[in-house]
């Protein structure tokens, strides 16, 4: 097991349960940035601002519930290449836009990327606020989604290599018999890698072994996992985006 991998999971956790939401604001005027602030921290959020796309993006990750109000027409780089930055690095930062001189077809690019609001100035401020609440919401459910995946590749990291390779046989359905053929092991070895398994895993059941080992094979970063050697039995379930120049309103 890393011990520092664990560590930074249990810090990523804590500062998920112990920080209040931010919300990100970036927009080259500075009243907007001003009022938005003012608006945002009345609401008892916590407000950061930027004047250039550059800025936010060197500003380094926190794994807190927080959204992105974004201006789409910035001096240095897109609203929506910015928006591709988020989404491929921060996907659990909803991104909510807010233009003077948007059109059909920038909105449409814009939703389409995954943006959760386009709101064009001057708008009302109760719109953006509910706005923002639902993608606190979305943001913090993504965190949980994270934090629990997290939390289960280190119980996987427990796992020894033979424990790892008789649970990737386990949950295709073999029986220990089987198993121990497959990896050249007695049967009652298996028994015991098995009853580890399960104990380091904190599977109730079979069926909750296999759903555990499921969620993991379904997240993309745990490349390392030790996969089935057999067939499951059939009972066993940037281009750059032209910026567009218009006076703020």
């Amino acid at each position: 097991m890393n011990s520092v991998n664990v560590s930074d999971r249990e810090s990523e956790s804590f500062s998920l349960s112990n920080h209040s939401p931010v919300v990100f604001v970036v927009d080259q005027d500075r009243s907007v940035r001003e009022s938005l602030e003012a608006l945002i921290e009345f609401q008892g959020w916590h407000a950061e601002t930027f004047s250039s796309a550059h800025d936010f993006l060197a500003r380094p990750r926190d794994l807190v519930p927080s959204c992105l109000v974004l201006d789409l027409s910035l001096p240095d780089v897109s609203g929506l290449d910015v928006q591709k930055r988020v989404a491929a690095d921060r996907v659990d930062m909803p991104v909510i836009f807010i233009t003077g001189c948007g059109d059909v077809a920038m909105t449409v690019q814009a939703m389409k990327a995954g943006a959760t609001e386009f709101l064009t100035k001057p708008f009302d401020s109760r719109v953006l606020l509910e706005a923002i609440k639902q993608a606190i919401d979305q943001s913090r459910a993504a965190l949980e989604h994270e934090a629990a995946l997290q939390e289960l590749f280190t119980r996987y990291e427990l796992l020894s290599t033979r424990e790892r390779e008789v649970m990737a046989l386990v949950v295709t359905g073999l029986l220990n018999k089987q198993i121990g053929s497959e990896l050249g092991i007695s049967e009652i070895t298996v028994k015991a890698h098995r009853g580890r398994v399960m104990r380091k895993m904190r599977a109730s059941s079979l069926p909750d072994l296999v759903n555990l080992v499921t969620r993991l094979h379904h997240d993309p970063s745990n490349s390392n996992l030790v996969s089935p050697r057999v067939e499951p039995v059939s009972h066993v379930p940037i281009a750059t985006t032209p910026k567009h120049n218009c006076a703020s309103l």
